[in-house]
């Protein structure tokens, strides 16, 4: 009797188990692949989880153009003067 180990099936749900994993990964990845991914079910300017638009494609939030954003970092760094800021925001047609 040395060297029996049983019927040989202890660990044939183990591989069941893998196998069933495995195609539900491929599932999913071929899913994904041919709907374009997972963002889905709204324009692409929603917010993050789907919350309320920012307003159009490529205005961050709180409604500054991105130049402004960049004078507004300029600014608190201490790049420019508060004289040289408002000149600036001028430009921009924004307020200040």
């Amino acid at each position: 009797m040395m060297g029996y180990y049983g019927d040989g099936f202890g660990w044939m749900w183990l591989w069941g188990l893998l196998l069933l994993v495995g195609i539900a990964v491929l599932v999913l990845l071929a899913v994904r692949l041919f709907t374009g991914g997972s963002n889905r079910g709204g324009p692409a300017h929603y917010g993050p989880y789907g919350g309320p638009p920012y307003g159009p494609p490529g205005t961050p939030p709180g409604g500054k153009s991105q130049a402004r954003l960049i004078l507004d970092e300029r600014f608190a760094r201490g790049e420019l003067t508060a004289e040289q800021y408002r000149e600036n925001v001028k430009v921009l047609g924004e307020e200040p």
